[in-house]
């Protein structure tokens, strides 16, 4: 079982990014992000999940590729989702 003390859909740390309280409240508090879709985002609200942790396809391929086109590392999301539900 999953705790209620998470901040994304995709274990980023919203609350540590400069943009959050600027122009962004974290992806479960906004339509839409700012910089555009997020296919993880629509995925777990398709799915209505709370984040990528709670999903029987934990971590799947989206998520473990998440970024790295941008130079950010998956991992320490995915294990950030991974604590969230203890898995």
């Amino acid at each position: 079982m999953c705790n209620n003390l998470f901040e994304s859909r995709c274990g980023v740390e919203c609350t540590k990014c400069e943009k959050y309280q600027v122009s962004c409240q974290g992806c479960i508090n906004i339509a839409k992000p700012a910089w555009g879709e997020c296919k993880v985002k629509i995925c777990c609200e398709e799915k209505k999940l709370n984040h990528c942790g709670e999903c029987d396809e934990f971590p799947c391929h989206m998520l473990q590729v998440k970024g790295i086109e941008f130079g950010f590392d998956p991992l320490p999301n995915i294990e950030r989702c991974r604590k969230w539900c203890n898995k």
